[in-house]
Protein backbone atom coordinates (compact mmCIF):
# COMPACT_ATOMS: atom_id res chain seq x y z
CA UNK A 1 0.00 0.00 0.00
CA UNK A 2 2.15 2.80 -1.40
CA UNK A 3 1.08 6.33 -0.62
CA UNK A 4 1.53 8.75 -3.69
CA UNK A 5 1.05 12.59 -3.30
CA UNK A 6 0.49 15.33 -5.63
CA UNK A 7 1.89 18.29 -3.49
CA UNK A 8 0.98 21.96 -4.19
CA UNK A 9 2.89 23.78 -0.82
CA UNK A 10 3.78 27.70 -1.04
CA UNK A 11 6.99 28.56 -1.63
CA UNK A 12 6.84 30.30 1.52
CA UNK A 13 6.45 27.35 3.38
CA UNK A 14 10.70 26.49 3.89
CA UNK A 15 10.73 23.76 6.02
CA UNK A 16 9.51 20.33 4.49
CA UNK A 17 6.91 18.53 6.46
CA UNK A 18 6.72 14.66 7.16
CA UNK A 19 3.65 14.38 5.92
CA UNK A 20 5.15 15.09 2.14
CA UNK A 21 7.34 12.01 2.11
CA UNK A 22 5.27 8.66 1.64
CA UNK A 23 5.98 5.74 3.88
CA UNK A 24 6.89 2.89 2.46
CA UNK A 25 7.36 -0.81 4.58
CA UNK A 26 11.51 -1.23 4.56
CA UNK A 27 11.40 -4.51 2.62
CA UNK A 28 9.02 -5.68 -0.48
CA UNK A 29 5.81 -7.58 0.58
CA UNK A 30 6.60 -11.20 -0.17
CA UNK A 31 3.96 -13.58 -2.55
CA UNK A 32 1.37 -14.60 -0.61
CA UNK A 33 0.56 -18.23 -0.78
CA UNK A 34 -2.42 -18.86 -2.53
CA UNK A 35 -5.91 -19.54 -1.07
CA UNK A 36 -9.22 -17.38 -0.70
CA UNK A 37 -9.47 -14.18 -1.45
CA UNK A 38 -6.75 -12.76 0.91
CA UNK A 39 -4.57 -9.90 -0.02
CA UNK A 40 -6.48 -10.08 -3.49
CA UNK A 41 -7.52 -6.29 -3.59
CA UNK A 42 -11.08 -6.16 -3.04
CA UNK A 43 -13.44 -7.32 -0.61
CA UNK A 44 -17.72 -8.24 -1.30
CA UNK A 45 -19.27 -6.83 1.92
CA UNK A 46 -22.50 -8.23 0.37
CA UNK A 47 -24.07 -5.64 -1.82
CA UNK A 48 -20.82 -3.58 -1.65
CA UNK A 49 -17.64 -4.43 -3.31
CA UNK A 50 -14.90 -1.68 -2.03
CA UNK A 51 -11.14 -1.54 -2.46
CA UNK A 52 -8.56 0.63 -0.07
CA UNK A 53 -7.08 3.44 -2.00
CA UNK A 54 -4.04 4.85 -0.85
CA UNK A 55 -2.80 7.26 -3.69
CA UNK A 56 -3.89 10.73 -3.20
CA UNK A 57 -4.37 14.73 -4.43
CA UNK A 58 -3.24 16.63 -1.40
CA UNK A 59 -6.37 19.18 -1.04
CA UNK A 60 -5.35 21.98 1.89
CA UNK A 61 -2.66 22.21 4.48
CA UNK A 62 -2.44 23.76 7.73
CA UNK A 63 0.95 23.89 9.33
CA UNK A 64 -0.01 24.95 12.93
CA UNK A 65 -1.77 22.75 15.85
CA UNK A 66 -2.41 19.03 16.20
CA UNK A 67 0.88 16.51 17.09
CA UNK A 68 3.89 18.46 17.43
CA UNK A 69 2.25 21.79 16.43
CA UNK A 70 3.21 21.21 12.86
CA UNK A 71 -0.71 20.85 11.95
CA UNK A 72 -2.37 18.24 9.34
CA UNK A 73 -3.14 17.39 5.66
CA UNK A 74 -5.84 16.49 4.00
CA UNK A 75 -6.47 14.71 0.51
CA UNK A 76 -8.59 13.82 -2.20
CA UNK A 77 -8.28 9.74 -3.20
CA UNK A 78 -7.17 9.59 -6.58
CA UNK A 79 -7.52 7.96 -9.22
CA UNK A 80 -10.10 5.95 -7.88
CA UNK A 81 -9.95 2.34 -9.81
CA UNK A 82 -12.81 2.26 -12.99
CA UNK A 83 -16.11 1.07 -11.47
CA UNK A 84 -15.43 2.71 -8.39
CA UNK A 85 -16.97 6.45 -6.48
CA UNK A 86 -14.96 7.63 -3.39
CA UNK A 87 -16.48 7.40 -0.45
CA UNK A 88 -14.89 10.59 1.41
CA UNK A 89 -11.55 12.21 1.68
CA UNK A 90 -8.48 11.30 3.87
CA UNK A 91 -6.51 13.07 6.71
CA UNK A 92 -3.91 13.19 8.80
CA UNK A 93 -0.67 14.63 11.17
CA UNK A 94 1.71 16.80 9.34
CA UNK A 95 4.31 14.99 11.61
CA UNK A 96 4.57 11.64 10.49
CA UNK A 97 5.23 10.37 6.52
CA UNK A 98 2.00 9.85 4.66
CA UNK A 99 0.33 6.86 5.14
CA UNK A 100 -3.23 6.23 5.07
CA UNK A 101 -6.14 4.91 2.96
CA UNK A 102 -9.99 5.31 2.32
CA UNK A 103 -11.94 2.81 0.53
CA UNK A 104 -13.73 3.25 -1.97
CA UNK A 105 -16.80 1.46 -3.37
CA UNK A 106 -19.08 -0.07 -6.32
CA UNK A 107 -22.43 -1.95 -6.22
CA UNK A 108 -22.86 -5.66 -6.63
CA UNK A 109 -26.49 -5.54 -6.56
CA UNK A 110 -28.30 -6.06 -9.81
CA UNK A 111 -30.19 -1.95 -9.63
CA UNK A 112 -26.81 -0.82 -8.46
CA UNK A 113 -28.68 1.30 -5.75
CA UNK A 114 -26.05 0.53 -3.19
CA UNK A 115 -24.43 3.89 -3.68
CA UNK A 116 -26.15 7.28 -4.83
CA UNK A 117 -24.55 10.71 -5.47
CA UNK A 118 -25.41 13.71 -2.48
CA UNK A 119 -28.41 15.80 -3.09
CA UNK A 120 -26.21 18.63 -1.76
CA UNK A 121 -23.59 19.73 0.71
CA UNK A 122 -23.65 21.83 4.42
CA UNK A 123 -20.84 23.44 4.91
CA UNK A 124 -19.04 22.09 8.78
CA UNK A 125 -16.39 24.63 8.47
CA UNK A 126 -14.33 27.23 6.80
CA UNK A 127 -10.42 28.28 7.65
CA UNK A 128 -11.60 31.93 6.59
CA UNK A 129 -12.24 33.67 10.27
CA UNK A 130 -9.20 31.20 11.35
CA UNK A 131 -5.65 32.60 12.03
CA UNK A 132 -3.76 29.05 11.31
CA UNK A 133 -0.89 29.18 9.10
CA UNK A 134 -2.21 28.08 5.37
CA UNK A 135 -1.83 29.11 1.87
CA UNK A 136 -5.18 29.07 1.12
CA UNK A 137 -8.30 28.59 2.89
CA UNK A 138 -9.72 25.10 3.58
CA UNK A 139 -13.97 24.57 2.90
CA UNK A 140 -15.33 21.12 5.22
CA UNK A 141 -18.41 19.72 3.37
CA UNK A 142 -20.61 17.23 5.18
CA UNK A 143 -22.54 15.70 2.06
CA UNK A 144 -26.63 15.30 2.56
CA UNK A 145 -27.84 11.82 1.70
CA UNK A 146 -30.69 10.97 -0.32
CA UNK A 147 -33.29 9.27 1.54
CA UNK A 148 -32.28 6.24 2.66
CA UNK A 149 -28.64 6.81 2.54
CA UNK A 150 -25.78 7.82 4.50
CA UNK A 151 -22.69 9.60 4.18
CA UNK A 152 -19.77 7.75 5.37
CA UNK A 153 -17.26 10.97 4.12
CA UNK A 154 -16.55 14.55 4.57
CA UNK A 155 -14.97 16.81 0.87
CA UNK A 156 -12.43 19.60 1.36
CA UNK A 157 -11.82 22.16 -1.01
CA UNK A 158 -10.67 25.12 -1.51
CA UNK A 159 -13.05 26.90 -2.65
CA UNK A 160 -16.46 28.41 -0.72
CA UNK A 161 -17.99 27.10 -3.49
CA UNK A 162 -19.99 23.71 -2.69
CA UNK A 163 -18.53 20.54 -4.85
CA UNK A 164 -19.67 18.40 -7.76
CA UNK A 165 -22.80 16.16 -6.63
CA UNK A 166 -20.87 13.25 -8.11
CA UNK A 167 -17.85 13.85 -6.28
CA UNK A 168 -18.36 10.80 -3.52
CA UNK A 169 -20.99 8.51 -2.75
CA UNK A 170 -23.45 8.22 -0.17
CA UNK A 171 -24.45 4.05 0.93
CA UNK A 172 -27.67 2.71 1.06
CA UNK A 173 -28.85 2.64 5.19
CA UNK A 174 -29.05 -0.80 5.53
CA UNK A 175 -25.04 -1.72 4.03
CA UNK A 176 -23.82 1.04 7.25
CA UNK A 177 -22.93 0.55 10.87
CA UNK A 178 -22.53 3.33 13.46
CA UNK A 179 -19.48 5.53 13.43
CA UNK A 180 -17.60 6.93 16.35
CA UNK A 181 -14.50 8.99 17.09
CA UNK A 182 -11.30 8.00 17.47
CA UNK A 183 -7.78 9.51 17.26
CA UNK A 184 -7.83 13.08 16.77
CA UNK A 185 -6.06 14.29 14.10
CA UNK A 186 -6.00 18.27 14.20
CA UNK A 187 -7.91 20.49 16.36
CA UNK A 188 -7.87 24.37 16.46
CA UNK A 189 -10.49 27.33 17.27
CA UNK A 190 -13.43 25.78 18.24
CA UNK A 191 -12.85 22.94 15.42
CA UNK A 192 -12.05 19.57 15.85
CA UNK A 193 -11.14 16.61 13.13
CA UNK A 194 -11.18 12.81 14.31
CA UNK A 195 -10.60 9.44 12.93
CA UNK A 196 -13.71 7.89 12.57
CA UNK A 197 -14.51 3.90 13.10
CA UNK A 198 -16.93 1.79 13.81
CA UNK A 199 -18.61 1.65 17.35
CA UNK A 200 -19.19 -1.86 17.82
CA UNK A 201 -15.32 -4.02 16.96
CA UNK A 202 -14.56 -7.26 17.93
CA UNK A 203 -14.41 -10.60 16.02
CA UNK A 204 -18.11 -11.01 15.56
CA UNK A 205 -18.78 -7.27 14.31
CA UNK A 206 -19.54 -6.16 10.97
CA UNK A 207 -18.91 -2.77 11.31
CA UNK A 208 -16.28 -1.41 8.11
CA UNK A 209 -13.67 1.04 9.05
CA UNK A 210 -13.75 3.24 5.84
CA UNK A 211 -10.45 5.25 6.38
CA UNK A 212 -12.20 8.67 6.31
CA UNK A 213 -12.45 11.65 9.35
CA UNK A 214 -15.11 13.35 10.63
CA UNK A 215 -15.28 17.29 11.71
CA UNK A 216 -17.29 19.14 14.20
CA UNK A 217 -17.52 22.95 14.51
CA UNK A 218 -19.05 24.59 17.43
CA UNK A 219 -22.34 26.76 15.65
CA UNK A 220 -21.81 24.66 12.63
CA UNK A 221 -23.02 21.78 10.86
CA UNK A 222 -22.21 18.61 12.54
CA UNK A 223 -20.16 15.36 10.88
CA UNK A 224 -21.04 13.76 13.86
CA UNK A 225 -24.19 11.89 11.91
CA UNK A 226 -21.33 9.79 9.91
CA UNK A 227 -21.55 6.24 9.34
CA UNK A 228 -18.94 3.23 8.60
CA UNK A 229 -19.83 0.53 6.47
CA UNK A 230 -21.14 -2.87 7.46
CA UNK A 231 -20.10 -6.42 6.07
CA UNK A 232 -23.44 -7.67 5.47
CA UNK A 233 -22.26 -10.94 4.23
CA UNK A 234 -20.48 -12.00 7.25
CA UNK A 235 -17.88 -12.65 4.70
CA UNK A 236 -14.56 -14.21 6.09
CA UNK A 237 -13.31 -14.98 2.41
CA UNK A 238 -10.84 -12.95 2.67
CA UNK A 239 -9.29 -13.55 6.19
CA UNK A 240 -6.19 -15.45 6.04
CA UNK A 241 -5.66 -19.67 5.97
CA UNK A 242 -2.97 -20.89 8.18
CA UNK A 243 -0.26 -21.39 5.09
CA UNK A 244 -0.64 -16.98 4.89
CA UNK A 245 -0.47 -16.88 8.63
CA UNK A 246 2.78 -18.54 8.51
CA UNK A 247 3.87 -16.56 5.59
CA UNK A 248 2.68 -12.90 7.36
CA UNK A 249 4.66 -14.31 10.90
CA UNK A 250 7.36 -14.75 8.32
CA UNK A 251 7.24 -11.37 7.12
CA UNK A 252 5.89 -9.17 10.36
CA UNK A 253 7.11 -11.39 13.24
CA UNK A 254 7.64 -8.58 16.14
CA UNK A 255 11.39 -8.91 17.69
CA UNK A 256 10.98 -8.02 21.17
CA UNK A 257 14.07 -7.05 22.97
CA UNK A 258 14.24 -7.34 27.02
CA UNK A 259 15.77 -4.97 29.52
CA UNK A 260 19.63 -5.72 30.02
CA UNK A 261 19.03 -6.66 33.43
CA UNK A 262 15.73 -8.29 33.14
CA UNK A 263 16.20 -11.58 35.97
CA UNK A 264 12.27 -12.81 35.01
CA UNK A 265 12.67 -14.06 31.12
CA UNK A 266 9.34 -15.87 29.36
CA UNK A 267 9.19 -19.67 28.78
CA UNK A 268 6.96 -21.76 27.17
CA UNK A 269 3.74 -22.93 29.10
CA UNK A 270 4.94 -26.28 28.55
CA UNK A 271 8.36 -25.28 30.00
CA UNK A 272 6.80 -24.33 33.15
CA UNK A 273 4.81 -26.87 33.85
CA UNK A 274 7.30 -29.93 33.09
CA UNK A 275 9.54 -28.07 35.58
CA UNK A 276 7.36 -28.74 38.55
CA UNK A 277 4.92 -25.69 38.28
CA UNK A 278 1.75 -27.26 40.91
CA UNK A 279 -2.04 -26.84 40.59
CA UNK A 280 -3.70 -26.04 43.90
CA UNK A 281 -7.61 -26.31 44.40
CA UNK A 282 -9.23 -24.51 47.49
CA UNK A 283 -9.23 -26.50 50.56
CA UNK A 284 -6.86 -29.33 49.15
CA UNK A 285 -3.67 -28.85 51.20
CA UNK A 286 -1.72 -31.08 48.04
CA UNK A 287 -1.76 -29.94 45.23
CA UNK A 288 -1.44 -31.10 41.72
CA UNK A 289 1.72 -31.65 39.12
CA UNK A 290 0.21 -30.39 35.96
CA UNK A 291 0.44 -32.15 32.62
CA UNK A 292 2.93 -30.69 29.79
CA UNK A 293 -0.13 -29.13 28.02
CA UNK A 294 -2.30 -28.61 30.60
CA UNK A 295 -4.51 -31.94 29.96
CA UNK A 296 -5.58 -31.69 33.71
CA UNK A 297 -6.41 -28.10 34.35
CA UNK A 298 -9.84 -27.84 34.77
CA UNK A 299 -11.44 -26.10 31.80
CA UNK A 300 -14.21 -23.52 31.75
CA UNK A 301 -16.03 -22.11 34.22
CA UNK A 302 -15.05 -18.72 35.64
CA UNK A 303 -12.44 -17.31 37.81
CA UNK A 304 -14.08 -18.22 41.06
CA UNK A 305 -11.35 -18.39 43.33
CA UNK A 306 -11.58 -22.74 43.60
CA UNK A 307 -8.03 -23.35 41.77
CA UNK A 308 -4.83 -21.46 41.36
CA UNK A 309 -1.43 -22.11 39.78
CA UNK A 310 1.50 -21.63 42.25
CA UNK A 311 5.62 -21.97 41.56
CA UNK A 312 7.28 -25.92 42.26
CA UNK A 313 7.77 -26.41 46.28
CA UNK A 314 11.10 -27.29 46.21
CA UNK A 315 12.85 -23.91 46.87
CA UNK A 316 15.87 -24.78 43.74
CA UNK A 317 13.07 -25.61 41.22
CA UNK A 318 11.18 -21.94 42.24
CA UNK A 319 13.90 -20.51 42.07
CA UNK A 320 14.74 -21.83 38.68
CA UNK A 321 10.96 -21.43 37.58
CA UNK A 322 11.10 -17.78 38.37
CA UNK A 323 13.89 -16.90 36.02
CA UNK A 324 12.11 -18.57 33.33
CA UNK A 325 14.02 -19.74 30.03
CA UNK A 326 14.68 -17.27 26.83
CA UNK A 327 15.67 -20.05 24.93
CA UNK A 328 12.71 -22.26 25.04
CA UNK A 329 10.05 -19.75 24.87
CA UNK A 330 7.27 -20.00 22.61
CA UNK A 331 4.81 -17.44 21.31
CA UNK A 332 1.01 -18.01 21.36
CA UNK A 333 -1.57 -16.82 18.87
CA UNK A 334 -4.87 -15.67 18.06
CA UNK A 335 -5.86 -15.10 14.73
CA UNK A 336 -9.07 -13.17 14.19
CA UNK A 337 -10.97 -10.98 12.29
CA UNK A 338 -11.50 -7.28 12.92
CA UNK A 339 -13.36 -4.58 11.66
CA UNK A 340 -15.78 -6.57 9.48
CA UNK A 341 -12.97 -9.13 8.29
CA UNK A 342 -11.43 -6.08 6.48
CA UNK A 343 -8.47 -6.57 8.84
CA UNK A 344 -7.28 -9.54 10.46
CA UNK A 345 -5.82 -9.24 13.77
CA UNK A 346 -2.92 -11.57 14.94
CA UNK A 347 -2.37 -11.26 18.57
CA UNK A 348 1.00 -12.14 19.67
CA UNK A 349 1.12 -13.96 23.59
CA UNK A 350 3.91 -14.27 25.75
CA UNK A 351 4.36 -15.99 28.40
CA UNK A 352 6.59 -15.02 31.94
CA UNK A 353 6.71 -17.52 35.03
CA UNK A 354 7.25 -14.39 37.00
CA UNK A 355 6.46 -10.57 37.30
CA UNK A 356 9.48 -9.09 39.48
CA UNK A 357 8.82 -6.10 41.99
CA UNK A 358 8.47 -2.70 40.99
CA UNK A 359 10.24 0.17 40.93
CA UNK A 360 9.19 4.15 41.82
CA UNK A 361 10.42 7.31 40.70
CA UNK A 362 9.36 9.95 42.77
CA UNK A 363 11.13 13.73 41.46
CA UNK A 364 14.83 12.60 40.93
CA UNK A 365 15.08 9.92 43.51
CA UNK A 366 14.67 6.14 42.74
CA UNK A 367 12.93 3.30 44.80
CA UNK A 368 12.82 -0.36 45.00
CA UNK A 369 9.03 -1.32 46.43
CA UNK A 370 10.15 -4.24 48.39
CA UNK A 371 7.63 -6.83 47.20
CA UNK A 372 4.86 -4.54 45.32
CA UNK A 373 4.51 -5.89 41.99
CA UNK A 374 5.58 -9.02 42.23
CA UNK A 375 3.60 -12.26 41.32
CA UNK A 376 3.62 -15.59 39.49
CA UNK A 377 2.65 -15.80 35.60
CA UNK A 378 2.63 -12.87 33.55
CA UNK A 379 1.12 -13.11 30.46
CA UNK A 380 1.70 -10.62 27.80
CA UNK A 381 1.27 -9.66 23.91
CA UNK A 382 1.56 -7.39 21.07
CA UNK A 383 -1.34 -7.44 18.17
CA UNK A 384 -0.27 -6.96 14.72
CA UNK A 385 -3.01 -5.72 12.15
CA UNK A 386 -2.67 -6.16 8.78
CA UNK A 387 -4.69 -5.37 5.83
CA UNK A 388 -6.68 -8.37 4.25
CA UNK A 389 -6.75 -6.00 0.78
CA UNK A 390 -2.86 -5.96 0.74
CA UNK A 391 -1.61 -8.20 3.22
CA UNK A 392 0.19 -4.75 4.19
CA UNK A 393 1.01 -4.33 8.16
CA UNK A 394 -1.07 -1.43 9.04
CA UNK A 395 -0.11 -0.79 12.61
CA UNK A 396 1.05 -2.50 16.38
CA UNK A 397 -1.00 -2.62 19.33
CA UNK A 398 1.92 -3.10 22.51
CA UNK A 399 -0.25 -3.91 25.30
CA UNK A 400 0.92 -1.83 28.63
CA UNK A 401 -0.24 -3.39 31.96
CA UNK A 402 -4.20 -2.72 32.05
CA UNK A 403 -4.10 -0.53 28.86
CA UNK A 404 -1.68 -0.30 25.49
CA UNK A 405 -1.03 2.05 22.54
CA UNK A 406 -1.42 1.73 19.04
CA UNK A 407 1.36 2.46 16.44
CA UNK A 408 0.77 2.69 13.25
CA UNK A 409 3.49 1.15 11.24
CA UNK A 410 5.14 4.55 9.58
CA UNK A 411 5.58 5.12 13.41
CA UNK A 412 7.28 1.98 14.25
CA UNK A 413 11.02 0.67 14.48
CA UNK A 414 12.09 -2.06 12.37
CA UNK A 415 14.58 -5.09 12.58
CA UNK A 416 17.57 -4.59 10.16
CA UNK A 417 15.52 -3.49 7.33
CA UNK A 418 13.07 -5.97 7.12
CA UNK A 419 9.44 -5.63 8.01
CA UNK A 420 9.86 -7.03 11.15
CA UNK A 421 8.73 -4.37 14.11
CA UNK A 422 10.79 -3.98 17.41
CA UNK A 423 9.26 -4.02 21.03
CA UNK A 424 10.66 -3.76 24.05
CA UNK A 425 9.66 -5.50 27.46
CA UNK A 426 9.64 -3.51 30.82
CA UNK A 427 11.97 -4.03 33.43
CA UNK A 428 10.36 -6.67 35.58
CA UNK A 429 6.78 -5.54 34.68
CA UNK A 430 7.12 -6.41 31.03
CA UNK A 431 4.86 -4.21 29.61
CA UNK A 432 5.50 -3.52 25.79
CA UNK A 433 6.17 -0.19 24.18
CA UNK A 434 7.70 0.62 20.98
CA UNK A 435 10.61 2.57 21.80
CA UNK A 436 12.93 1.88 23.99
CA UNK A 437 13.49 4.51 27.49
CA UNK A 438 11.38 4.85 30.45
CA UNK A 439 7.77 5.39 30.34
CA UNK A 440 6.50 6.57 33.70
CA UNK A 441 2.96 5.21 35.49
CA UNK A 442 1.22 7.31 37.69
CA UNK A 443 1.64 11.56 37.83
CA UNK A 444 3.77 12.66 34.99
CA UNK A 445 3.36 16.26 36.05
CA UNK A 446 4.81 15.38 39.46
CA UNK A 447 6.99 12.75 38.28
CA UNK A 448 5.49 10.78 40.37
CA UNK A 449 4.70 6.57 39.22
CA UNK A 450 6.28 3.60 39.00
CA UNK A 451 8.91 2.91 36.70
CA UNK A 452 8.84 1.09 33.24
CA UNK A 453 12.21 0.95 31.78
CA UNK A 454 13.25 -0.59 28.21
CA UNK A 455 16.17 -1.14 26.64
CA UNK A 456 18.05 -3.03 23.92
CA UNK A 457 19.11 -6.88 26.13
CA UNK A 458 18.62 -9.97 24.64
CA UNK A 459 16.41 -10.08 22.19
CA UNK A 460 13.69 -13.06 20.56
CA UNK A 461 12.20 -13.36 16.63
CA UNK A 462 8.46 -14.13 17.98
CA UNK A 463 8.46 -15.80 14.42
CA UNK A 464 11.23 -18.61 15.37
CA UNK A 465 9.08 -20.51 17.76
CA UNK A 466 5.36 -19.97 18.00
CA UNK A 467 2.11 -21.76 18.00
CA UNK A 468 -1.32 -20.70 16.54
CA UNK A 469 -3.89 -21.65 19.63
CA UNK A 470 -6.50 -20.33 18.24
CA UNK A 471 -8.04 -19.15 14.94
CA UNK A 472 -12.09 -19.32 15.47
CA UNK A 473 -13.16 -18.26 11.75
CA UNK A 474 -11.24 -21.42 10.29
CA UNK A 475 -13.30 -24.00 11.97
CA UNK A 476 -11.94 -27.23 12.21
CA UNK A 477 -8.74 -26.07 10.14
CA UNK A 478 -7.50 -24.95 12.89
CA UNK A 479 -6.94 -27.66 14.45
CA UNK A 480 -7.64 -28.15 18.40
CA UNK A 481 -6.50 -25.79 21.55
CA UNK A 482 -4.51 -26.30 24.07
CA UNK A 483 -5.81 -27.87 26.94
CA UNK A 484 -4.18 -24.64 28.79
CA UNK A 485 -6.18 -22.21 27.03
CA UNK A 486 -9.37 -22.84 28.84
CA UNK A 487 -8.02 -22.95 31.82
CA UNK A 488 -10.05 -19.74 33.45
CA UNK A 489 -8.65 -19.01 36.48
CA UNK A 490 -5.36 -17.67 37.82
CA UNK A 491 -2.49 -18.37 36.69
CA UNK A 492 -0.36 -17.29 39.99
CA UNK A 493 -1.97 -16.83 44.14
CA UNK A 494 -3.04 -14.06 45.90
CA UNK A 495 0.18 -12.58 47.41
CA UNK A 496 -0.14 -12.27 51.32
CA UNK A 497 1.40 -9.33 52.00
CA UNK A 498 0.66 -6.00 53.44
CA UNK A 499 1.24 -3.34 50.71
CA UNK A 500 1.07 -0.40 53.37
CA UNK A 501 3.67 -1.81 55.44
CA UNK A 502 6.09 -2.31 51.87
CA UNK A 503 5.06 1.70 51.46
CA UNK A 504 6.05 2.68 54.46
CA UNK A 505 9.68 0.68 54.17
CA UNK A 506 10.19 2.54 51.59
CA UNK A 507 8.64 6.53 52.32
CA UNK A 508 11.27 6.58 55.19
CA UNK A 509 13.57 7.47 52.16
CA UNK A 510 11.13 10.50 51.53
CA UNK A 511 10.77 14.11 52.52
CA UNK A 512 7.47 14.72 53.88
CA UNK A 513 5.88 16.77 51.29
CA UNK A 514 6.74 13.72 49.13
CA UNK A 515 5.36 11.30 51.15
CA UNK A 516 1.44 11.88 50.93
CA UNK A 517 1.88 12.47 46.94
CA UNK A 518 3.54 9.03 46.16
CA UNK A 519 0.72 7.22 48.37
CA UNK A 520 -2.22 8.78 46.04
CA UNK A 521 -0.50 7.46 43.03
CA UNK A 522 0.34 4.48 44.21
CA UNK A 523 -3.11 4.10 45.45
CA UNK A 524 -4.67 4.52 42.26
CA UNK A 525 -2.62 1.68 40.23
CA UNK A 526 -4.36 -1.33 38.82
CA UNK A 527 -4.06 -4.30 41.34
CA UNK A 528 -2.08 -5.52 37.90
CA UNK A 529 0.97 -3.59 38.68
CA UNK A 530 0.72 -3.70 42.46
CA UNK A 531 1.16 -7.63 41.39
CA UNK A 532 -1.69 -8.97 44.21
CA UNK A 533 -2.44 -11.97 42.34
CA UNK A 534 -1.67 -14.17 39.44
CA UNK A 535 -3.11 -12.69 36.32
CA UNK A 536 -5.84 -15.07 34.12
CA UNK A 537 -4.66 -16.59 30.61
CA UNK A 538 -4.96 -15.14 27.03
CA UNK A 539 -8.92 -16.28 26.42
CA UNK A 540 -9.94 -14.51 29.64
CA UNK A 541 -8.92 -11.24 28.33
CA UNK A 542 -11.78 -8.55 27.22
CA UNK A 543 -9.60 -8.08 23.91
CA UNK A 544 -9.67 -12.31 23.01
CA UNK A 545 -13.69 -11.33 21.46
CA UNK A 546 -13.41 -7.60 21.22
CA UNK A 547 -11.01 -4.93 20.13
CA UNK A 548 -7.67 -3.28 22.08
CA UNK A 549 -7.93 -0.75 24.12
Amino acid sequence: MGNCINLSLSKKMEQPLPVEADFKLPAPLPSWPPGGEFAKGRIDLGGLEVCQVSTFEQVWVTREGGEDGLGAAFFKPSPIPDGFSALGYYAQPNNRPLFGWVLAGRPTDDDGASLAKPVDYSLVWSSESSSVKQDVHGYFWLPTPPEGYRAVGLVVTTSPEKPALDEVRCVRSDLTDEAENDANIWSTDGFSVDVSRPVSRGINASGVMAGTFSAQATGAASASTLACLKNTASNLTSMPNLAQVDALMSAYSPWIYFHPDEEYLPSSVSWFFDNGALLYQKGNQIPTPIDSNGGNLPQGGSNDGEYWIDLAAEDGQKEKLKKGDISVTKLYLHIKPMLGATFTDVAIWLFYPFNGPARAKVSFVNLKLGKIGQHVGDWEHVTLRISNFTGELWKVYFAEHSGGTWVDASQLEFQEGNNKPVGYASLHGHAMYAKPGMVLQGNTKLGIGIRNDTATGQGIDSGKSFEVVAAEYLGAAAGTEPPWLNYMREWGPKIKYDIAKELKSVEKWLPGKMKSAFESVIEGLPDEVLGEEGPTGPKDKNSWQNDEK
